[in-house]
Parts: C-alpha cells; structure tokens; sequence
C-alpha cells in the first residue's frame, strides 16, 4: 500500500471587485472520461465582491468505492464503501436488498477495480475516504454498470477550479467542460501565485481582480471558464 497523505488547501481573496463562485472537481486526461464515467462535483466556495473571504478544502489519497444514491443529478449519500488501494480490487454484491462491499484483495496493478456481482445493473461511485468520515467524498461516478462487468479506475485525480455558479456540491458533471471565455479567464480570473506552508501541508492561493474581469461572463448557464489556479497535485 502506498504512502497515505493528506492535502490542504485555502482560497482567498480580498476587494475582488466581482462576485464569484469557484467549483472544484477531480478530472484529467483519463480514458473513458465523460462516456463510461462522469466528475463530480467535490467543493463550491463563493467570495463576494468586496471584503476579506477565505475557504477551506482538505482531501486525502485514501480511496474508496461506494454504492451511491442519486437524486436529480445529485449523490446525496452512499448505502455503503470500501476502501480501497491502488492494484486491489473488491466485488459488489447484493442480499435481502443490502449492499456489500467485498474486503480488498489484490488486483491489476495500477488501477482500482470494483466487479458488479449483483444480478443488476449499479451504479458505483470512486472518491475520498477523509479520517472521521463514514462514507467517501464521491469523485468519479460510473453508472449503468452492469451484472459481472468491471468498474475500472486508473485514477491519477487532478485537481482543477473553475469560475461556475451552474453546479453545486456531489453534482454529476455529464458533459466536458466548454470554455467559451477560457483566455480571459487565463488572463484576469486569478493569480498564479501561491505559497505552501509545509509545516502544515496547507497551500494558499490568492485570487486578484483584473481589469478585464467584466469581460468574462460568470455564472451564465453552461459557460464555465477555467481558472489560472488550476491545481496539479498528482499522487504518488
């Protein structure tokens, strides 16, 4: 099993100038992406256009998979997990209508592997597992999986933000982005600077207004502009 780590993160700001709500979700460049599984939403942080904001958001590299239960496009709660690590694999199976998760064992190396042993078709969802928590943040969501198929996750998360008010927490995001206003974005939306305390493993990130930042059109249903302080932490 791979070293466990926990990330911490801050977003601030201060007189942005401009409402803005900021998305946070777990994609990349991960084969299957938006066809055979689908991000979910993980935070929404909403700063105002003036005065001091500050948000918190904390995950760790503890995976799991979960039975999720969803309504309206939204996970609202798990009916049960496991946790699981990277080259195990575990089955889902079904009895008196209760879920089970099976104890890990080991699998393919590289990639997280969940099989549907229940007679029907599921839907299973991979997150983050955080101390303290009964059930995972959900990350990823596979739907429509069927009896005796497999759930497979080679899944190196990137973390990414985006200025939306479109979604909000544990959505199902069922189509790639678009990024009708992604050069503006890239040039007034935030700031590339940033500091990492490393005594407590927290990264800080500063947004600024920008001049230009009228021209973007925030929050208008189904344009969602990138953000420069897309976050890269890859796991290892």
């Amino acid at each position: 099993m791979s070293h466990l780590f926990t990330r911490n993160l801050t977003f601030q700001s201060n007189d942005l100038g401009k409402e803005a709500t900021i998305m946070l979700t777990f994609d990349g460049d991960m084969e299957g992406l938006y066809e055979d599984f689908f991000p979910v939403v993980w935070k929404v942080s909403k700063f105002g256009k003036s005065g001091p904001y500050r948000a918190h958001a904390t995950y760790t590299s503890q995976l799991a998979f979960s039975k999720p239960q969803v309504v309206d496009g939204n996970i609202i709660d798990a009916e049960t997990c496991v946790k699981i690590n990277d080259s195990e694999k575990t089955s889902l199976t079904e009895a008196n209508e209760v879920y089970h998760f099976s104890p890990p064992q080991a699998g393919t190396s590289g990639v997280l592997q969940a099989v549907n042993n229940t007679g029907a078709i599921q839907d299973i969802a991979v997150g983050f597992m955080n101390a303290g928590d009964l059930m995972p943040k959900p990350a990823l969501y596979f739907n429509d999986v069927g009896d005796g198929s497999h759930v497979t996750a080679q899944f190196t998360p990137v973390l990414r933000a985006y200025i939306t008010s479109d979604y909000q927490e544990t959505a199902i995001i069922r189509g790639a982005y678009r990024h009708p206003c992604d050069l503006v974005a890239e040039s007034c939306c935030a700031s590339r600077e940033h500091d990492f305390d490393p005594e407590t493993r927290r990264s800080y990130w500063t947004l600024l207004d920008r001049s230009s930042l009228k021209d973007c059109e925030i929050g208008t249903p189904n344009h969602i502009c990138e953000v420069r302080i897309s976050i890269f932490f890859l796991f290892s």
